[in-house]
């Protein structure tokens, strides 16, 4: 008897380890901070934040030639050597007519041609009604809301896929099963795009009361052969759950949970994440699914989408945003795809929300990878797209294996460094009119930081070994001494800065002392300044070299432990939006789709070291 209770004990322990594994969970223990856009996370050494789109209704020219300022809900992929993506756009706010879906190409991730139509706006048929509305469409048009943006083939066919949805109004759902129907089309080898065809219809819609035909009717064999392909995908279809028929038998979990994700453990097995860090597991390829999805166990996620995938390094990352608001966008990784051990920074900014709308939440959001069979780029990074504020489109270059240390000081002089590779060990933040770029200056490489965007910056940081005597030497050339603004800024690794110098609009050079700042000499424009910053965090206290004279000894304007980062930046702290701002901007800022002058700052190198 007793040895059967034993046996019994022994087995339930097992099932109840066996099963306390069979989860994602996080079991790290770091938390963010919300009241900091960067959640006083650590950055991942070497991660690269690109925007690729910036929103402007002043001068549709100089963005997608329509004006329109609600974008959202990127995806992405890697295919015939060409990152594609794609994103969905309605002319002011979220799910109110018109909208349509615009694609995006880059051969290295950093440089975006101009977006281009990929659905067009859809003219819904007067009269339409849609099931639980008393509105009958009249002169309508259809909004787009795909969670779903590309499929390739085995036969290395690419597609793109957008969902024609209904919205009545702002407060209609375009995803509640009772849309229109998905669209397809091929992206062919020489980067033109095949005619438009729909692959699934929701009720009511078919060939005969649609404007564009079903696919079997493409004379490709081999396009129709891709769209076979991808209806037989059990992974990739139920991607298209919350827009799909609420019976459609192409989905295998047909409850709304939002935003499928997926990876494949290293036994075969498919890990699923939904919003809300919803988790599940299937062993069978998406086949079948267990009845409810979990939570999982220490992720902290609101209804923005979680990302997961194995990566190119053998490992596991899941990237979203770790708190109940949009911010910060952060990345946990695992060895084995379940137990996740870290939370580590990808992208800190909140750039201001320059044009209000329904539904248009700060933050960098949505965040979507590469998926399965979708591609993989040559340099081995993780790559991911997000939008910021449901506004503007970016993506984030992450190095493999992911790491927050630096193995050694910083001795780099960009000229001697490898060409392509200079900021190979440096976080960038560089928007399209807030360029971080190596270029030739006076016949030498340097690091470029031009700023014309009134609401943004550039921003580029190098981590180094934490220490507490640390200095920090570099060139820099101001090229304007009346306009423009650079800080600099000494930091621990929770970012928060000791040490602040500012080149400012009067050309006047500054240290943060508290809450003023201390003027100690003026500058001039295209002079070289060689500046030594020497601080010693246990008394506070830093001195200033410019061009090997000193110019300053002062207290850190605030205590920190240690130093492990330089960070030099266009523009001011940002600390709005905040916790406590309302959710809903309903106003656009002041000329917004406006350049002003330029301001550019040269950095010839940096050292790092201690005392």
């Amino acid at each position: 008897m007793k040895k059967l209770i034993l046996i019994k004990i022994l087995f339930l322990v097992t099932f109840l380890q066996t099963n306390a594994q069979d989860t994602v969970r996080y079991i790290g223990k770091t938390l963010v901070n919300a009241d900091y856009h960067h959640g006083q996370l650590s950055p991942v050494l070497g991660v690269h934040n690109i925007q690729t789109f910036r929103a402007n209704r002043e001068h549709p020219s100089l963005a997608e030639g329509f004006g329109w300022t609600y974008n959202h809900a990127p995806m992405l992929a890697y295919w015939n050597n060409t990152f594609y993506l794609e994103y969905l756009s309605d002319e002011h706010g979220e799910s109110i007519p018109p909208g349509q879906t615009f694609i995006q190409s880059s051969k290295d991730g950093y440089s975006w041609k101009k977006p281009e139509v990929i659905f067009p706006i859809y003219r819904i048929p007067d009269g339409t009604k849609k099931e639980g509305r008393e509105n009958i469409a009249k002169n309508l048009d259809a909004v787009m809301h795909q969670r779903m943006g590309f499929f390739v083939s085995t036969k290395n066919i690419c597609l793109v896929l957008g969902f024609y949805a209904i919205s009545f109004d702002a407060k209609d759902d375009p995803n509640d099963g009772n849309g229109i129907g998905r669209a397809v089309r091929q992206i062919m080898q020489d980067g033109s795009y095949g005619p438009i065809y729909f692959i699934r219809y929701n009720p009511k819609w078919s060939e005969a009361n649609t404007s564009y035909p079903f696919y079997t009717k493409s004379k490709s064999k081999a396009f129709v052969e891709a769209c076979n392909e991808l209806l037989a995908n059990k992974l990739m279809t139920q991607q298209w759950n919350e827009e799909a028929d609420r019976k459609d038998p192409t989905i295998t979990l047909q409850k709304q949970y939002k935003a499928f994700s997926y990876y494949h453990l290293s036994d075969g097995r498919v890990v699923g994440l939904w919003k809300n860090a919803l988790t599940a597991i299937s062993t069978d390829q998406g086949k079948s699914w267990p009845e409810n999805a979990t939570r999982a166990p220490g992720f902290v996620n609101s209804n923005a989408k979680i990302w997961g995938q194995k990566t190119a390094d053998g490992n596991y990352a899941t990237v979203y945003n770790p708190s109940e608001y949009r911010w910060p966008l952060a990345i946990s990784t695992s060895k084995n795809g379940l137990d996740y051990t870290n939370l580590l920074l990808i992208n800190g900014e909140i750039s201001p929300m320059r044009y209000g709308g329904n539904y248009k939440s700060y933050g960098p959001q949505y965040v979507r990878g590469i998926v399965e069979g979708n591609g993989n780029p040559p340099d081995g990074k993780l790559w991911v797209t997000y939008s910021m504020n449901k506004e503007d489109m970016w993506v984030s270059a992450i190095p493999l294996p992911v790491s927050e240390k630096a193995n050694s000081q910083v001795d780099e002089d960009f000229s001697k460094l490898p060409v392509g590779k200079e900021l190979s060990l440096w976080n960038i933040y560089s928007p399209l009119w807030a360029q971080v770029k190596v270029e030739p200056n006076n016949n030498e490489r340097v690091l470029m930081l031009k700023d014309k965007d009134p609401y943004d910056y550039a921003k580029a940081e190098r981590i180094f070994p934490a220490g507490t005597k640390v200095t920090a030497s570099f060139a820099i050339t101001p090229k304007q001494d009346n306009h423009g603004q650079m800080d600099i800024e000494l930091v621990d690794s929770k970012g928060i800065a000791g040490v602040r110098l500012t080149f400012d609009s009067t050309g006047t050079l500054s240290g943060k002392a508290g809450a003023r700042y201390k003027n100690f000499m003026k500058y001039k424009a295209g002079e070289t300044y060689h500046i030594s910053i020497k601080l010693n965090t246990a008394n506070r206290f830093y001195t200033l070299t410019v061009n090997g004279k000193d110019v300053l000894t002062s207290l850190a304007f605030q205590p920190i432990a240690e130093v492990s980062r330089i960070v030099f930046r266009t523009g001011e702290v940002r600390r709005f939006p905040h916790i406590d701002t309302p959710a809903d901007q309903t106003y656009d800022l002041p000329k917004p789709g406006e350049m002003v002058k330029e301001a550019s700052y040269a950095i010839k190198y940096l050292k790092t070291g201690t005392f």
